[in-house]
């Protein structure tokens, strides 16, 4: 995904937990947005994403950084009810909004996982204040790494350039202990 001078586009979400109230990304302009695309029946997710998302929760909210959860759900879809979601979060004190990614007819693929293009779970996503897409990682992130990265994000004011992996990229092509690569998720099924 490369960025533009246009926004990045906007989620699709079903539903919303922690918040009282729908949430888009260009009510969040202003401040930098990591968002988390996550299963919670992904190990790389339950092991390292979710609480690195936490950790940059507690320590960077007050500094302008929104951290927002995306249940992305491509696989094990009876499993993964919000109902489920709902205890998982709890259990986890996740305590950032996290939205349900809504489901694409005819696709196991959900409608903001094909529209991102997203490779799978734990997926990282920073956007800058502008609204723009500034990093795409897939798998787990050194957290040092994700530092510097959000402390350049924070200090600058509209950005340019293309969306850079941030280093340690995952290739899985199924579950592994880092991360759950979608089937094909390029393409809608």
């Amino acid at each position: 995904m490369q960025t533009s001078d246009h926004a990045f586009p906007e989620w699709d979400v079903s539903r919303w937990f922690n918040i009282d109230h729908a949430l888009r990304l260009a009510d969040l302009r202003g401040q930098v947005v990591l968002v988390e695309a996550f299963q919670m029946l992904c190990p790389g997710c339950v092991s390292s994403a979710l609480p690195m998302a936490r950790k940059v929760h507690q320590l960077y909210s007050a500094q302008g950084v929104a951290v927002i959860g995306l249940h992305t759900v491509f696989e094990h879809h009876s499993a993964m009810q919000p109902h489920a979601l709902e205890v998982f979060l709890h259990e986890y004190q996740i305590r950032f909004p996290v939205g349900v990614d809504a489901p694409l007819k005819d696709s196991t693929t959900p409608m903001t996982m094909a529209r991102w293009q997203l490779q799978g779970t734990p997926s990282t996503l920073l956007i800058d204040k502008a609204g723009r897409l500034r990093a795409h990682h897939f798998g787990s992130i050194d957290e040092l790494q994700l530092g510097v990265v959000l402390g350049q994000l924070l200090s600058e004011g509209v950005p340019s350039g293309d969306a850079a992996p941030l280093p340690g990229e995952a290739s899985s092509s199924a579950c592994g202990e880092q991360a759950c690569a979608a089937p094909d998720a390029s393409k809608p099924s």
